[in-house]
């Protein structure tokens, strides 16, 4: 049973970094980060910190296992499911290299969580006084801060011809009708990266002011993600999905800012793109929702976020009382916005193009509440790092669709990829 304080709170700002800097100190941690972007009556930031029961499993059983978990512990959970859990979710493989080695799945039931909602503070534990433990986030020291070190230098896994030469091949067949859309994407790396993954966090999370940002630890592993996408939540019995398809720069000045907005909101590409994948989405969410109850409630949405503009739509339905939450969890998945259309295909050639296993990279990172709710971001916009191995990483990609150009689809992933290289350059250890 745990046990609840609530308390008013007065200056969030220098609390939620304390809080991130006390979860970063347990050795399976996740810190999740709104930027002032909650939902209404959600949490601004949520924080979960050292392990009492911990789950981890590779692809084949893994729904089954978290099912199994969520029935016998009403309690909170927190984790991560990776991408290539679409190998148990389809008759699919991978076999691209995997510089991170996280599992395909894990949570962890946290001996302590707080979060800040609604102007105040709360803290729940499994094990201790809550308010010792809010006196040890308030007493955890915040380090100055250091000088710039010399950047890392990140690498391209393929290169930019390598990249041209696939989205061609992509585009053929899409010609061929074995695909109407793929997410294509690629990964930059260093194998000799020495950093302060937490320092590296700030530095991004500054940058991108993303609603779904998450600083995560798991033993020497660690995401570090600027992720602007939901990618499932139920919240009693409504599921609600977010996917974004479409992405432009931000402008040099109002003006240009407010042209780029409409010229994205107008974009017959992006709106191809956009609603391909709401179809899909719609599809996924009624295979576990009351017949009738799945709705699009907002279509080519344009939302802005600091460094980027990105086309948005949201997808809700009812889920049925005979239909399980886990069950409705691993039929979206893996999300649309990240696959293709039809999914297993595209799924099938990302495999066939990509030369980087995604890992977690385009799986998602969320929570469990004790009431059976959930959410999870896509975990996009990330890097990730093995502190051990000392492999940095992080991917990139866009939607490959017949108008297709292969330059301006580069250009979209050194897009997305800025603020990450950006973050990374300036913070080396």
């Amino acid at each position: 049973m745990r046990h609840t304080l609530i308390l008013p709170l007065r200056h969030p700002a220098e609390f939620k970094r304390r809080l991130l800097h006390w979860t970063a100190g347990h050795s399976h941690g996740l810190y999740l980060d709104s930027n002032g972007r909650p939902d209404p009556g959600g949490w601004e930031c949520l924080a979960a910190a050292g392990a009492a029961r911990l789950l981890e499993c590779a692809a084949g059983a893994a729904f089954p296992a978290l099912r199994q978990w969520v029935d016998r512990e009403q309690d909170w959970k927190f984790g991560f499911l990776g991408y290539d859990l679409k190998n148990e979710v389809e008759n699919l493989t991978s076999a691209h290299p995997d510089g991170i080695g996280l599992p395909d799945l894990g949570f962890f039931q946290p001996i302590s969580v707080i979060g800040i909602r609604n102007n105040c503070l709360e803290v729940h534990t499994l094990e201790g006084d809550p308010a010792q433990v809010l006196r040890q986030v308030q007493q955890t020291p915040l380090p100055a801060e250091a000088p710039d070190s010399p950047a890392l230098h990140l690498q391209a896994r393929i290169s930019k011809q390598e990249y041209l030469d696939a989205v061609e091949a992509i585009r053929r067949h899409i010609v061929a009708g074995d695909i109407y859309e793929m997410n294509y994407c690629q990964e930059f790396f260093s194998d000799a990266a020495e950093t302060d993954p937490l320092r590296l966090f700030e530095r991004l999370n500054a940058l991108s002011r993303a609603p779904f940002a998450a600083f995560m630890r798991w033993g020497d592993r660690y995401l570090l993600s600027g992720s602007p996408e939901r990618f499932l939540r139920k919240k009693q019995d409504t599921l609600l999905s977010q996917p974004i398809k479409g992405t432009r720069r931000r402008g040099a000045t109002p003006e240009e800012d407010a042209a780029i907005c409409a010229a994205l909101a107008d974009s017959e590409k992006d709106r191809a793109e956009n609603v391909m994948i709401v179809d899909l989405v719609r599809n996924d969410l009624a295979r576990n929702c009351r017949p009738g109850s799945v709705a699009v409630t907002e279509l080519f949405g344009i939302h802005s976020f600091p460094t980027v503009h990105h086309m948005i739509s949201s997808i809700q339905g009812v889920l049925r009382p005979d239909a399980h939450p886990v069950q409705a969890l691993r039929d979206a998945f893996p999300m649309g916005s990240m696959t293709g259309a039809p999914k297993v295909r595209a799924m099938e050639l990302i495999e066939t193009y990509e030369r980087s296993r995604r890992g977690l990279y385009s799986g998602a990172v969320g929570y469990w509440t004790p009431e059976g709710d959930f959410d999870f971001n896509v975990a996009i916009r990330s890097l990730l790092y093995h502190q051990t191995n000392r492999y940095l990483s992080y991917q990139v990609g866009s939607a490959i669709v017949f108008d297709s150009v292969g330059e301006e689809e580069y250009a979209e992933c050194l897009l997305k990829g800025a603020a990450l290289r950006q973050a990374a350059e300036n913070a080396a250890g």
